[in-house]
């Protein structure tokens, strides 16, 4: 099982290192593109996947990605349509509203782990469409933005905030902290996520072009601080939210695309509601 996790990481590592060098931002777009629709495909099917949802699952993914495709045509496009700037500008005044849906869904859920239904399906599809959409918009933005070096950092704040909960939790871990969602993860695990990303965050903010970078330079470092304590947990409750719906759905994982790691899903619970709340804070907008 160790042997096909680490191919799976290595060839992922490569397409994405791939992308991101490339001196256009196509390849990226389009990576985040399939990201997407395979993700919403996933989640989707974690909330109905019976008879008839199989395949409308399946048709809302591919529209949505014909969706993000338009929408990567009009922010790489030096004139686009009148319709196109109209619809990006929806999209970008419901980034705000999809962060602070990302505080609050979470939470409720978590409330609600024992009760029969988080909410109507439709609500719950709704909010996965909405969801992806802000997630894929925030990081095309933002590399469009910022550059490429930007999106890694903001990644890595992630990836080391996982990593550090992992291992203190294993070390250190004594209380549970949503024993009915998540068995493993502890608070001592958590608060040494939230430390782990906030030294990262401390030790790129001299690197130019980082997220921490930007950060420091808009708000200040103290704050800049704060605000990656404030991802950090916001990374924990959608690897929280996640693990409800997978529990809801009978599913060790949120599908078999990637031999030893699961899901699109799985590897990017955390990043779909650290990416529009860091979009807002960041000023991408």
């Amino acid at each position: 099982m160790l042997l096909p996790r680490i191919l799976t990481a290595v060839v992922l590592l490569a397409i994405l290192s791939v992308c991101l060098s490339s001196s256009s931002e196509w390849p990226l777009l389009a990576l985040l593109n399939v990201m997407a629709a395979l993700t919403l495909w996933e989640w989707l099917r974690m909330v109905c996947n019976n008879g008839k949802h199989k395949l409308l699952n399946i048709i809302i993914a591919l529209l949505t990605s014909l969706v993000l495709f338009i929408l990567a045509t009009q922010i790489l496009s030096s004139s686009g349509s009148q319709l196109g700037i109209s619809f990006i500008n929806v999209i970008q005044a419901s980034i705000p509203v999809i962060a602070i849906m990302w505080i609050i869904v979470p939470s409720l859920s978590i409330c609600r782990v024992t009760k029969n239904e988080l909410a109507p399906k439709s609500i719950q599809k709704i909010f996965a469409i909405a969801a992806v959409i802000a997630l894929w918009y925030s990081l095309a933005i933002m590399f469009v933005s910022f550059g490429a070096f930007f999106l890694i950092s903001l990644m890595a704040l992630i990836w080391i905030a996982d990593t550090a909960a992992y291992i203190v939790g294993r070390l250190l871990g004594k209380h549970k902290l949503a024993p009915a969602v998540s068995p493993g993860k502890t608070i001592e695990g958590a608060l040494g996520g939230i430390a782990g990303a906030m030294l990262w965050m401390a030790l790129s903010s001299s690197m130019p072009n980082s997220f921490a970078y930007y950060l420091d330079m808009r708000w200040g470092f103290i704050a800049m601080l704060l605000i990656s304590a404030l991802l950090a947990c916001i990374s924990i409750t959608g690897d929280l939210f996640e693990s409800i719906l997978k529990r809801r759905a009978g599913l060790k994982d949120s599908s078999n695309l990637l031999p030893g790691h699961g899901g699109i899903f799985d590897r990017i619970d955390a990043l779909l509601p650290v990416a529009p709340l860091a979009f807002v804070i960041i000023g991408a907008a």
